[in-house]
């Protein structure tokens, strides 16, 4: 896997990418919030098998750098657009974000239709945020930059992203969480935190824009955003679709990566199946009587 640094609106961006491979349709995937691209680590064997990988760390995440000023959901999305450009990938790719590039994807999707083919979204609450969950990160913001990614900060980081079941049974999940928490540069990690979390606004009026079939994926433990509410965004797309994954909560790839990736490939068969049958009556001529 080749990586490069692409400049962007949000900044200079660390871009993994598996290559190119004519058989093959392109996926693209951006991480949640504290967490970089390595969080997809369990679930890139299989889904390479499947679609070339491009991988983008998002501004203030990992090596990736940032614009040095808030910035915006929409410029992320812009972001995606131009490493789409500078690889030179033509044509609608399958988009795949947890969290953070759920956000990402569903903004690219609703303002660029002809590039994305399908959506997934994992663990991504479309509603504004909770007043909890505000006053949540505001704490763990203020404490971050005093104390940096302490090791109590970091204890508290794994018990929001991950479920009781993975933190309890899976120490190298919670291990990787830390990890890439500690990675990323402290003031860019900080102005992310308050860009895209504490400004992050409500995505419902731009879900009536997205045509791409679409799957809403959550844990069973996501109490930000729960199976209901994810089936009640679905039921608002012409080709919506939610699952819910036992046993996870924000962090589904790294979580459950069976699960996941499961129910993404099943979603890419079935998305396949539709638009071949709609090739198919747009090119079935009208019988004469």
């Amino acid at each position: 896997m080749s990586e490069q640094i692409i400049e962007t609106i949000v900044g200079p961006l660390v871009v993994r990418d598996t290559g190119r491979d004519g058989t093959l349709p392109t996926a693209v995937l951006w991480h949640s919030l504290f967490v970089d691209s390595r969080s997809w680590a369990r679930v890139e064997p299989s889904l390479a098998r499947e679609r070339r990988l491009v991988l983008v760390t998002g501004p203030g995440h990992g090596a990736s750098g940032d614009p040095g000023r808030r910035y915006t959901m929409a410029e992320c999305a812009e972001a995606a657009r131009q490493v789409l450009g500078r690889l030179g990938i033509e044509g609608a790719v399958d988009w795949i974000g947890n969290a953070w590039g759920g956000h990402v994807g569903i903004l690219l999707a609703a303002q660029h239709p002809d590039l994305v083919r399908t959506l997934v979204t994992a663990g991504t609450p479309v509603r504004a945020y909770t007043w909890k969950g505000r006053q949540r990160t505001r704490l763990l913001l203020a404490l971050y930059r005093v104390l940096g990614p302490a090791r109590f900060l970091v204890d508290i980081l794994s018990q929001v992203l991950l479920s009781p079941r993975t933190a309890a049974s899976d120490p190298d999940a919670v291990a990787m969480v830390g990890e890439e928490f500690r990675a990323a540069d402290r003031r860019a990690m900080a102005n992310a935190i308050v860009s895209i979390s504490l400004r992050r606004r409500d995505l419902t009026p731009v879900l009536s824009a997205i045509h791409a079939p679409t799957l809403f994926l959550t844990g069973s433990e996501h109490s930000d955003w729960t199976g209901e509410q994810a089936r009640a965004a679905a039921a608002t797309l012409a080709a919506g679709s939610a699952a819910v994954i036992d046993g996870a909560a924000y962090l589904l790839p790294l979580e459950r990566p069976d699960e996941f990736v499961r129910a993404v490939a099943e979603f890419w068969i079935q998305a396949s199946r539709s638009s071949d049958g709609q090739s198919a009556r747009k090119g079935r001529r009208p019988s004469s009587t």
